[in-house]
């Protein structure tokens, strides 16, 4: 891992600062030299948490590590879309492998009401499987479970059952995701903990957490012995430092931020990008003349993203730092025996907070009206004389009764309609539709513009008809869900809209004719492209489309 982060002694591992990104050399050329059409032995799925496209190109000039060699170096698509309506992790993430539109994969959010019981569900939630964290986990017991479809390391795993698949991230939801439902083991980051996983019933915990484990001893020592800091890298974020007021409360934009945590910050990344070659030396991935798949989720983006902003000297210590580790990661892989593929893009993109928007050329950037729901929901009661709330928000509307279970119809049916009349009607709301107006609508065709898709039809992208909300709606441009709390997150994502769709798609390998290609594509094609590379299959059905990859994968199956 990173030289600068982490650095051997007697005693474990101990936390350095890293220099300023102007001190790093150019990266060289790798050492490795690959046959045109000579297939990979490690497929690396990279993906950035939040990472919109338009935050690759602002920064995209000023990067000298690992991300400058994987654009300046491969194949580009900076037009990539996640072409849903919901732009979260959890379904941005699943679109990646199972080359499948949330409306199939069965993922439409991150977490959504399950009417029947009344309860809130997780999107990853497990409840048989154990966690070798015990109740650290945020989001409780976790697997692959409700994934509806299997995904690329399940069909690696069919066609060549001695190829390994693993997947780490800083999110129990970006390392399951890319695990698959067969692979052999999934991490993610736990404060207090180090990387733990999951264990389905009958599994040895132990033997699961085999692979990580030593790694864990490592990192516990290593921050016993030098505590985390996160100082300036690059003084050229120093001149992003600022003050704002949000929802009546100070923020304070500097460098380290008053609430720094690790799993906040550069260090979550960097310490995903550890574990990611601590797997790839003890499982010995892409050196055992099979295919291997490593999926790693680097989720620190999102989470700066959430809690500052994109805009600010954290963000750009974030993209330079990021750059610095990956060139590192980068130099790990090239010194693997057999060609590695790398696919990079994001689960989704992200938007500023609004009030520092507002000033940047987008007046009309605000948050969304606090008192819409309140106001709709008094409307309803009084209309169908309901003695309570009918409407509950997670991202999407749910029709239910005062135990937040679906109210019998017609008069769910009935309420659902009365709600869109209503919200269409407000001036936030840039469209709203029932879940049966939703699912009537014809899905986009397979060579669809992703561009062009209407609000509509980028929401029946997203909808699930069994765990889908009754009602989904959209805020006009630069609207920001949610109020903001400093000290939590004063910025989000999840719309409709270009900056939260249009993420980078890139295609990497020793020897590639770097290209520039700016047609359109969407994460559901990434799957298709790497399956091809590698020579498996992929079911029928989906939704994504292989992409010639030149000399690497010259042509597509028809």
């Amino acid at each position: 891992m990173s030289k600068s982060l982490l650095i051997a002694a007697a005693s474990g591992l101990a936390l350095l600062a890293l220099p300023a990104i102007a001190q790093e050399p150019t990266p060289t050329a790798p050492a490795q030299a690959e046959t045109p059409g000579q297939r990979p032995t490690l497929v690396v799925m990279i993906v950035i948490d939040q990472f919109s496209a338009n935050l690759m190109n602002q920064y995209r000039s000023r990067f000298t590590g690992g991300l400058k060699r994987l654009i300046d170096g491969g194949v580009v698509y900076p037009n990539g879309y996640q072409a849903q309506g919901l732009t979260e992790t959890c379904p941005g993430h699943a679109t990646l492998f199972t080359a499948a539109f949330p409306t199939h994969a069965g993922i439409p959010a991150n977490d959504w009401y399950d009417t029947a019981t009344g309860e809130r569900t997780y999107c990853l939630a497990a409840p048989d499987n154990a966690l070798a964290d015990g109740d650290l986990s945020d989001n409780g017991r976790v697997g692959p479970e409700r994934l509806k479809l299997d995904a690329l390391g399940d069909w690696l795993k069919a066609a060549s059952p001695d190829s390994r698949v693993y997947a780490v991230s800083g999110k129990d939801r970006g390392a399951i995701t890319l695990n698959s439902h067969t692979g052999d083991g999934a991490y993610w980051y736990v404060p207090e903990f180090g990387f733990t996983t999951f264990a389905r019933p009958g599994e040895d915990m132990a033997a699961r957490m085999a692979p990580i484990a030593e790694l864990n001893s490592q990192i516990s020592e290593g921050f016993r012995v030098a505590p985390a800091t996160w100082d300036y890298a690059s003084e050229a974020c120093r001149a992003l430092e600022g003050r704002w007021t949000i929802n009546d409360r100070e923020f304070v934009s500097t460098v380290p931020p008053a609430n720094f945590a690790i799993d906040s910050s550069p260090l979550l990344d960097e310490l995903t990008l550890q574990a990611a070659e601590h797997l790839i030396d003890g499982q010995q991935l892409g050196q055992r003349g099979v295919t291997d798949v490593l999926g790693v989720s680097l989720s620190a983006t999102d989470r700066i993203g959430h809690g500052y902003g994109s805009q600010g000297p954290e963000m750009c210590e974030q993209m330079h730092r990021l750059d610095l580790a990956l060139g590192e990661f980068l130099e790990r892989l090239d010194q693997l025996p057999g060609p590695v593929l790398i696919a990079l893009t994001a689960d989704h993109g992200g938007a500023d907070f609004p009030e520092r928007t507002a000033l940047r050329g987008h007046p009309e950037a605000r948050r969304g009206d606090r008192e819409l729901l309140n106001r709709t929901n008094a409307a309803l009661r009084e209309h169908f004389d309901l003695d309570a709330d009918p409407l509950i928000s997670d991202g999407m509307l749910y029709v239910v009764d005062g135990e937040r279970r679906a109210l019998p119809d017609p008069l769910k049916s009935q309420v659902a309609a009365a709600t869109v009349e209503l919200i269409r009607a407000e001036p936030t709301v840039a469209g709203a539709w029932t879940r049966a107006e939703v699912l009537a609508e014809p899905l986009p065709a397979a060579d669809a513009d992703p561009e062009e898709l209407t609000l509509i039809q980028r929401f029946r992208l997203s909808a699930d008809a069994e765990r889908g909300g009754d009602i989904m709606m959209a805020l006009h441009p630069w609207i920001t869900p949610g109020q903001g709390r400093v000290g939590g997150s004063v910025a989000g994502h999840g719309t409709p809209w270009d900056h939260d769709r249009r993420v980078p798609i890139l295609f990497w390998w020793s020897g590639a004719a770097p290209q520039e290609r700016y047609s359109p594509i969407r994460t559901v094609d990434i799957a298709p492209t790497l399956a091809n590379a590698i020579g498996v299959a992929v079911p029928e059905g989906r939704d994504g489309r292989c992409l010639a990859l030149s000399d690497l994968a010259p042509s597509c199956p028809n």
